[in-house]
């Protein structure tokens, strides 16, 4: 059990704290003093029961000095340790401390899979039996400081090692060398590395490509939200950027500094999710850490967790869920400790969350607690006003991250994009057209070039506007059959023979549909 004690600073108030428990005959496994000024105490004592507890409270809040004691969850040690840990494991790239002797004392689990060891096999591993033609502690020794962009080669992969030397002061004030931490990135993806940093240089709404009205009037209603702190639902078709969204509601709010976390909750057995969300104590359950795991709510606090796919979480998290909305507490799983935090949430669906309600497979007070805000973000296939800009936005993109010249988009695959239904949405369209830019030889990406699956494609009036007069109806349907076929029939001339009428007459139609076409 771990025990916090609120206290004085004085002389001697240790001593007096843990004579009460060797009276009692338990063990103090471990002591940390802590607070702002030293007025905390923290006590791991590893036998003591709930009950043995109990009796010795009064006692131990008898001792001059001492204002209160209560149970946590993890000494203030323990907390860094699991945090640092977090921190190691979210990064892609092996990340390692080795001493001056060129053994690994510490590495995050990318490093674990690189060495082809177990993440607790790691420490103590010697660097020579992988790099034998590099003498790691000899470089940080004549450098004395920060090496980037050292190119070595391990298990038969290159990568670019950055080396920052780790310093340990003597009494003297002087400094030696302790060892370093080594960062390996994959020379074979710099390229994509600097993409993505492009990519992040546009933070916030201004990522989200705004073509067409439907989708500015959406980024004008979320700018508006962003700054309040109520629960925010987003709701939209897969595909369609909801997490983008939700990250820059977060951006623009108070709490864009501090954390933003995410967790997708469809396919995640219950467990998982639970102990992912909220984290466990220590020894919570068989094959659990003895130190616990700190859950993304407490990693995200003062910032905000987006809870993606909302509609699958289990009735039991809903419960969980709507608590810590009414209240900002929960408990880790295996404590019975309460934990406090001041957290926004954002969640995020794709399903008909009044409909599971009404199935029973939804809470109506989790619902009506998620949806104090809610935005909609519309599907691709109404927002087919900007898919001209919104294409020539993602072949640039493509351009720039392959390192090829930028094609520009033949008429023809421009009136397959217009036309094409995009179960996928976005995402969909933007892989579509990254696929199309490497297959594109020339200067022109053709309509042959665009691998358009028809899966979802499904006959009849699915997405016809059935809302306007039977003229704008029919105007709609004529529109589709014209971006149908002017792929297979790319001129007025060859199009107006395939549909049995003249080709000034195909021609304006064209025009007026916005397709274009060649006159011939």
């Amino acid at each position: 059990m771990r025990l916090r004690f609120h206290c004085q600073n004085r002389i001697g108030i240790l001593r007096d704290i843990v004579a009460p428990f060797a009276d009692y005959g338990l063990n103090v496994a471990r002591g940390e003093v802590g607070g702002e000024h030293g007025n905390a105490i923290y006590l791991h004592v590893p036998n003591l029961l709930n009950a043995q507890l109990a009796t010795l409270k009064p006692e131990l809040e008898a001792v001059p000095g001492v204002f209160g004691v209560r149970r946590v969850n993890l000494m203030p040690s323990e907390r860094r340790h699991l945090e640092l840990d977090a921190l190691l494991s979210s990064l892609s790239e092996p990340v390692m401390s080795i001493d001056m002797e060129g053994h690994v004392v510490a590495a995050n689990r990318a490093a674990g899979q690189l060495l082809g060891v177990r993440i607790d096999e790691v420490p103590g591993l010697s660097l020579d039996r992988y790099l034998p033609e590099v003498d790691l502690p000899g470089l940080i020794r004549r450098n004395n400081a920060r090496v980037n962009g050292l190119r070595i080669k391990l298990r038969d992969t290159t990568f670019l090692a950055d080396i920052a030397p780790l310093h340990r002061e003597h009494q003297d004030d002087v400094a030696s060398l302790a060892g370093a931490v080594v960062t390996l990135h994959r020379a074979d993806r710099i390229g994509e590395r600097i993409y993505h940093v492009q990519r992040q240089e546009l933070r916030g709404f201004e990522a989200i490509f705004q073509a067409s009205p439907r989708l500015a009037a959406l980024i004008r209603e979320a700018r508006r939200m962003a700054p309040l702190d109520a629960p925010l639902l987003i709701q939209g078709e897969t595909g369609t950027g909801k997490e983008l969204l939700a990250r820059a509601c977060h951006l623009a709010s108070d709490r864009g500094q501090a954390p933003f976390m995410a967790l997708n909750c469809a396919g995640l057995p219950e467990s998982m999710a639970e102990t992912e969300l909220f984290g466990y104590a220590p020894g919570a359950f068989e094959g659990a850490r003895p130190e616990g795991k700190l859950g993304l709510l407490e990693l995200t606090a003062g910032g905000t967790i987006f809870l993606d796919e909302v509609g699958e979480m289990s009735p039991r998290l809903q419960v969980k869920l709507l608590r810590f909305l009414q209240d900002g507490g929960f408990r880790r799983v295996g404590s019975d400790e309460e934990t406090w935090l001041d957290v926004r949430v954002i969640c995020a669906t794709q399903q008909d969350l009044p409909r599971l309600c009404a199935e029973g497979h939804f809470r109506q007070d989790l619902y009506h607690r998620l949806n104090v805000l809610s935005l909609t973000v519309p599907p691709l296939r109404e927002c087919r006003d900007g898919m001209e800009a919104l294409a020539a936005h993602f072949i640039d993109r493509a351009a720039r991250q392959i390192g090829c010249r930028l094609p520009s988009l033949a008429p023809a695959a421009l009136a397959r994009l217009v036309a094409y239904h995009w179960p996928g949405n976005v995402r969909q369209l933007e892989n579509v057209l990254f696929q199309a830019v490497s297959l594109c030889e020339g200067e022109t990406i053709e309509a042959s070039h665009l691998r358009l699956p028809d899966v979802g494609n499904v006959p009849g009036l699915v997405g016809i506007d059935l809302e306007g007069s039977l003229a704008d109806i029919l105007g709609e349907v004529e529109r589709r059959v014209l971006a149908a076929l002017y792929p297979q029939h790319p001129s007025s001339r060859q199009l107006g023979k395939r549909l049995g009428v003249s080709h000034t007459t195909i021609a304006n139609k064209l025009k007026r549909h916005g397709l274009g076409g060649e006159e011939s």
